[in-house]
C-alpha cells in the first residue's frame, strides 16, 4: 500500500502556551505579532501546515488575550507562499452564506493554500453571553450538517437554493471561486457519532485528537467501512510532542510541564463548568494524564528523537497523513524539532536559506 506524504503541522498560538500557562519558559503571549512571527517560522522551517483555532474569548483563561482566528487567517495567508493556512470554524457563528464568501477570499488570497477545520463548540459561556443559541449535543450536530451542506456547495461554485429547518436561500452564487481546485478543503474534529457520520459525509480530512496508536487505528477503521462519495477520507492527529537526547531528558521535561500544569487547577475546574458534559472528546481527555490540549501527549510523543520519530512513522503507516503538533516552550521547540526530527523522517533539516527566513520573520 502506498501511503499518503507525511505533512507536518504546529498549532498557532492563538490563547497562549498549551501546556501550562505560569511556565517561566513560555510567558503567555497570543498577540498577533507572536502568531505572525511563529508561522512565518514555522513556514521557513518546513512545516506545512498551521491550525488556527476560533474563540471570540479566551477558553482557558478568559481575561487574557485571545486572537480572532478568521481575520488572522486572511492575514496570515497574504503573508505566507507555501503553508497550509487552517481556520476553526463553529457554525453557530457565522450564517453559511457569510462564512462561504471568506473562505473563498482567503482561498484567493492563498492561492489553493486555505482550508477550514468545522468543530462543533464545547465552550457552553462563550456562546450564551452574547446571547447566541447553544442547542444540545447532536442538535449542534444536526445544525452543523445543514450549514456545511450550504457551505460545500457555495465554495465549489454552485449556484444554491435551499429551504431547511434553520437556512433558506434562494438562487445564490458566489464568485470569484478557488483559482486552483474545486473548493477550499474542509476538515472536520470530534469523536461523537454525529461527528464521524458528518465527516464521512463531507469533510475532507477527520481530525483526531491525541491518543494512542491502538484507539486512532480503531477510529480510522471505523470510520473506512462508512458508505462515502468522492475520495477517501484523510486523516489528522493532533499530539503534543516532547523530543529530546535521550528517553530520561524527555521525561524529565514532560514531569516539568505535568507539574506546571498541576498549578493551573483552578482556572481547569472553572473551564469544566463551561463545557458541554455531552462533549465526547472531553471523556477521552479524561483517560490519562497528559499536558497539552486536544489530547496533548496522549499519543505518545515523548521520548528520544529517534523513539518520536519511529512512532510518528507507525502513526503514518496507519493512516495519519497530518500531524498537528504543539510544543511549550513553542519558538524553541518548533526549531528543534525541524533539526532533529525532519531528517529522521526523511525531510531535510532547515538550510541556510530557511535561517535567513527566520531571521527576517524575527
Amino acid at each position: 500500500m502506498t501511503l499518503p506524504p507525511l505533512r507536518i503541522g504546529v498549532w498557532a498560538p492563538v490563547h497562549g502556551p498549551r501546556a501550562a500557562w505560569q511556565d517561566p519558559a513560555e510567558p503567555f503571549d497570543a498577540s498577533w505579532p507572536h502568531n505572525r512571527d511563529t508561522v512565518l517560522e514555522a513556514e521557513a522551517l518546513g512545516y506545512d501546515a498551521t491550525l488556527v483555532a476560533q474563540h471570540t474569548v479566551n477558553p482557558h483563561l478568559p481575561e487574557k488575550d485571545q486572537l480572532e482566528a478568521w481575520t488572522a487567517s486572511a492575514a496570515l495567508a497574504a503573508l505566507t507562499s507555501r503553508i497550509e493556512i487552517l481556520a476553526a470554524i463553529k457554525p453557530y457563528l457565522y450564517h453559511p452564506v457569510v462564512l462561504a464568501k471568506m473562505a473563498l477570499q482567503i482561498e484567493n488570497i492563498s492561492q489553493g493554500r486555505f482550508g477550514f477545520n468545522l468543530v462543533n463548540a464545547w465552550n457552553r459561556a462563550e456562546f450564551e453571553k452574547a446571547g447566541i443559541a447553544f442547542g444540545e449535543h447532536d442538535a449542534r450536530y444536526a445544525y452543523g450538517r445543514e450549514w456545511i451542506s450550504v457551505v460545500e456547495r457555495l465554495m465549489a461554485g454552485e449556484t444554491v437554493s435551499h429551504a431547511g429547518e434553520h437556512f433558506r436561500i434562494s438562487d445564490y452564487r458566489l464568485s470569484p471561486a478557488s483559482p486552483v481546485r474545486a473548493r477550499p478543503r474542509i476538515y472536520l474534529g470530534g469523536e461523537s457519532e454525529p461527528a464521524r457520520a458528518l465527516a464521512a459525509d463531507h469533510a475532507d480530512v477527520f481530525f483526531i485528537n491525541g491518543q494512542p496508536i491502538e484507539d486512532v487505528q480503531a477510529i480510522i477503521a471505523d470510520l473506512t467501512r462508512r458508505p462515502r462519495r468522492g475520495a477517501p477520507l484523510a486523516y489528522g492527529l493532533a499530539a503534543f510532542v516532547i523530543a529530546r537526547e535521550s528517553e530520561r531528558e524527555a521525561e524529565e521535561e514532560y514531569r516539568r510541564l505535568l507539574a506546571l500544569a498541576a498549578r493551573d487547577a483552578p482556572a481547569k475546574q472553572e473551564q469544566a463548568a463551561r463545557t458541554d458534559p455531552n462533549v465526547v472528546m472531553i471523556r477521552t481527555f479524561a483517560k490519562s494524564p497528559r499536558v497539552g490540549t486536544n489530547g496533548g501527549t496522549a499519543a505518545g510523543l515523548v521520548g528520544s528523537y529517534d523513539q518520536v520519530a519511529e512512532r510518528i512513522r507507525a502513526f503514518h503507516a496507519a493512516g495519519i497523513e497530518l500531524f498537528m503538533l504543539q510544543f511549550q516552550p513553542l519558538r524553541a521547540e518548533l526549531r528543534r524539532f525541524a533539526a532533529e526530527i525532519f531528517p529522521r523522517l526523511d525531510r531535510p533539516a532547515p538550510g541556510a536559506a530557511a535561517d535567513l527566513r527566520v531571521a527576517q520573520a524575527g
